[in-house]
This record gives structure tokens, C-alpha cells and sequence, in this order.
């Protein structure tokens, strides 16, 4: 079958020149077409650039998305560790300021003296200083971490730092800063003749005297197997109330002694008792609250616990102090007992 095709003529009329051009149906349908169908695929094509576009920026946005998670949820732990840390170093430099009575007792102690009781050694430094000195920060992961190494050796060296505040503390609070009594000088340190033989003799100590009734004071923390020792005989049926006394006789008490010597070589002082006894008060509050715990809840539990620790019984009031007297002790022959 042959093709249809078609002409057409074109006049001029200013010439009479005629023309004609003769087309095939097909061909002319074809060009129609591609003409019409151009837009409409250039228009489909930009709209699928345009969704490949949006859904690679639906990714990007998801990956940052997350990345900016895990940045906040970094920043929130540097700032919690920060907030930390702030907290120990103004509790650390309250404990550190010393009551200048106590301050002057302690600068008379021989070298010695001071020497043992602060114990330790330098510190050395930090490995994480001169990483951020010498680290090239090339993203925020790389600038996280460092910060991260940074904080946990300032941490580690305020650990240092509060056991050496722990230790100054005891020394202070074991130095004597005042006298025992209101009286005289019977006696000095040094030599003198014995007032019971009569023999020359070294004396160690003063002798103090007073009024018969007259109130005795302890001029410092502290019982220890040598102070009784030394001084029993002195003491016979004293009250003494020392917040701790490592008692070996007490079960509780011996046990967190022989646990304490095993794991940092000395003895425990009032300060770890104490710290000791707040952790396993708040242990037992949360395990008797139940759920989830709440400040009030807490707050009374903490009123009820009933149970004994290292320094009394545990128990708290409303304002956060202790709701019991700490236990009392009495000087009996070459001991020393708890009064119950």
C-alpha cells in the first residue's frame, strides 16, 4: 500500500511565483509529535531530578539528624561531667579553709608528723594536656574526645586532691588546739623530780589543775589503741563521744576496718566512716521507696531507716540531719565500750 502524502502549494502574490512542498503524513505526524512530547519530557525529567534531589536531602538530613543527636547527647555529658566538677571544687576548697586556731596547732607538728599524715605521692601528669596541645582537631568527634581524656584526668587529679584535703582534715581535726581544762600549771614538760619517788625523772606531758568537778575536754578527734593505752588509767569511767571508734570487738565495725586496711594500706578515719555510713543509708532508702524514687519519698525513708551504721544509728530529719546522737564510749580498766 503506498504512503498518503500531501501538498502544499505556497503563491506569491506580488510575483505569481507558485511553490509547492509535498509532505508525508507520517513524517509530519512524527514532528508533531516530538514537538508536543519534548516539554512534557523535559518537564518529567526535571521532576525526577528534583525527587532524587529531595530524597538525597531526606538522607543527608537523617544522617545529620543523628549526628546532631549524638553531639548533643556528647555535649550534655561534658556538661554534666563540667557541672561535677565545678561542685567538687567548691566542696574541696570549703573543706580546704581551716579554722586559724587549728592552722596554728597544725604549723607547730613536727615535720614529721605532717609528713605521715599527708602521705601520697606527686601525681604525675595528665597524658590528656599535651594530647589537646599537640592534636589536630579535625572534626568535633576528634574535639569531643579530647575534651572527654581532659575531663577524666582533671577528675582523676581532684581524686588526689580531695584525699589530700580527706588527710589535712584529719590531721587538723586530731591536732590538739585547745586546753583540757580551765585551771594551773602544776606541771611542765621536761626534767623534773618524780612527785611519787622523788627520783629524777623525764616528764611527758603537763599537769593541769583545777577545781574538783571542773569539766575535762577532749582537745581533739580521735581513739586509738595507744590513747588508751597511755591514758586509761587517767580516764577511768570518762564519757567520750568520738562519732567512730574502730572498735574490733563490733563485727560491722572490724569488718569495714579490715576491708578499709586492705584496700588503701591505712587506717579509715571518722570522714570514711561517715562517708561510708551516707552511701549505705541512701542504699537502703532507695531499696525501701521502690519504683521510682522521689525527693519526698526519700526524705522519708531516710527519717525511718532504724538500722545501725558506723556512727550510730542511721536516721535523718527533714533538714538533713542526723535525727540520733552519736554513740557514746566509756573508758572501762584497759578498754574501751560502747554505752547502750
Amino acid at each position: 500500500m503506498s504512503r498518503r502524502r500531501y501538498t502544499v502549494m505556497i503563491a506569491d502574490r506580488s510575483s505569481g511565483v507558485m511553490r509547492q512542498v509535498t509532505v508525508s503524513l507520517r513524517a509530519t505526524v512524527a514532528v508533531v509529535v516530538s514537538v508536543m512530547t519534548l516539554p512534557v519530557l523535559i518537564g518529567l525529567g526535571a521532576k525526577w531530578s528534583s525527587r532524587s534531589e529531595i530524597d538525597q536531602l531526606r538522607v543527608s538530613n537523617s544522617s545529620l539528624t543523628v549526628e546532631n543527636g549524638s553531639y548533643r547527647a556528647a555535649t550534655g555529658e561534658l556538661t554534666a561531667q563540667i557541672q561535677s566538677l565545678e561542685s567538687v571544687i567548691e566542696d574541696l576548697g570549703s573543706r580546704a579553709t581551716l579554722d586559724p586556731a587549728q592552722a596554728r596547732a597544725m604549723a607547730k607538728l613536727p615535720a614529721i608528723v605532717k609528713t605521715r599524715a599527708a602521705g601520697g605521692s606527686n601525681v604525675a601528669a595528665s597524658p590528656a594536656m599535651t594530647q589537646i596541645a599537640t592534636a589536630a582537631l579535625t572534626s568535633p568527634e576528634d574535639t569531643f574526645g579530647v575534651l572527654r581524656d581532659l575531663l577524666q584526668g582533671l577528675e582523676s587529679r581532684l581524686r588526689y586532691v580531695r584525699r589530700d584535703v580527706e588527710r589535712r582534715e584529719a590531721l587538723a581535726s586530731s591536732t590538739p588546739s585547745i586546753w583540757p581544762a580551765h585551771g594551773w600549771l602544776t606541771g611542765t614538760f621536761g626534767g623534773r623530780s618524780d612527785p611519787f619517788s622523788g627520783e629524777p625523772a623525764f616528764h611527758q606531758g603537763l599537769d593541769i589543775s583545777t577545781e574538783k568537778g571542773q569539766p575535762v575536754y577532749a582537745t581533739a578527734d580521735g581513739i586509738n589503741a595507744q590513747f588508751v593505752n597511755s591514758t586509761a588509767k587517767y580516764l577511768q569511767g570518762a564519757i567520750l563521744a568520738p562519732a567512730f571508734y574502730a572498735d574490733a570487738s563490733d563485727p560491722k565495725v572490724g569488718g569495714f576496718v579490715e576491708r578499709y586496711r586492705a584496700a588503701y594500706g591505712e587506717e579509715p578515719t571518722v570522714l570514711d566512716a561517715l562517708a561510708y555510713d551516707a552511701v549505705r543509708a541512701a542504699r537502703i532508702a532507695l531499696d525501701h521507696e521502690g519504683g521510682t524514687p522521689n525527693r519526698g519519698g526519700l526524705a522519708a525513708q531516710l527519717a525511718k531507716l532504724g538500722e545501725n551504721g558506723l556512727t550510730g544509728e542511721l536516721g535523718f530529719t527533714a533538714g538533713g540531719e542526723r535525727s540520733r546522737l552519736p554513740p557514746l564510749y566509756t573508758v572501762d580498766g584497759d578498754a574501751v565500750r560502747a554505752l547502750h
